[in-house]
């Protein structure tokens, strides 16, 4: 119930983040975390799906790293190359590589995320190894989309209207942190740094 209200919240930032798409966005303001807090923390749904290599990815698979659970598709014209940009950014930064993070970025278009389809994308976007974009059948991703709270459905154009967020998902496998399709890489690597510090204090 918890992670449903949010990810209300979370889509109707996310409408508003679309309708403003190319006029910038501005940074929340500044606090201890960018982020949304999940308190207290519960444990993220498990799931296992095939990546771009086709080797399969569960998330119980990651523990010891932070994970960014994410729901794109590659044919978005628009909001999810915007935000597998800004991950794969922070894939890259010092924070990202000192939390060990990794990015699961699950489909929500199983007719056209094809393992071909996926594979180009990932060259075209430079994606780094460390960035999974999950796919699979439509139950298997069904599964996952329901355990997450997220809507997936035609669009117009031949796009796919889906809820878009991030959730941060520490070395525990437990969810702490939440993001709209607005987020940036720098916010992240600022999370990243103060939860290492909270732990190690």
């Amino acid at each position: 119930m918890r992670r449903r209200t949010l990810l209300v919240s979370l889509t109707l930032l996310t409408t508003l983040a679309c309708a403003a798409c190319g006029s910038g966005s501005k940074p929340p303001a500044q606090s201890t975390l960018r982020g949304t807090v999940l308190s207290p923390p519960t444990d993220a749904p498990g799931f296992t799906l095939r990546d771009q290599a086709n080797r399969a990815v569960s998330l119980r698979g990651e523990r010891g790293h932070y994970v960014v659970v994410t729901f794109l598709y590659t044919h978005c014209p628009d909001v999810c190359p915007v935000i597998a940009g800004n991950l794969n950014l922070a894939l890259a930064s010092g924070a990202g590589r000192r939390a060990r993070l990794r990015v699961l970025a699950v489909s929500v278009d199983p007719a056209r995320d094809t393992l071909t389809a996926v594979r180009r994308y990932v060259v075209r976007h430079r994606l780094l190894p460390t960035f999974h974009y999950l796919i699979g059948a439509r139950t298997s991703l069904a599964r996952v989309w329901r355990e997450y709270h997220v809507a997936a459905s035609a669009g117009p154009r031949a796009t796919v209207s889906h809820t878009a967020f991030e959730l941060l998902i520490d070395p525990r496998g437990r969810e702490r942190l939440a993001y709209d399709s607005t987020v940036r890489a720098a916010w992240l690597e600022h999370d990243l740094d103060v939860l290492a510090r909270q732990s190690s204090s």
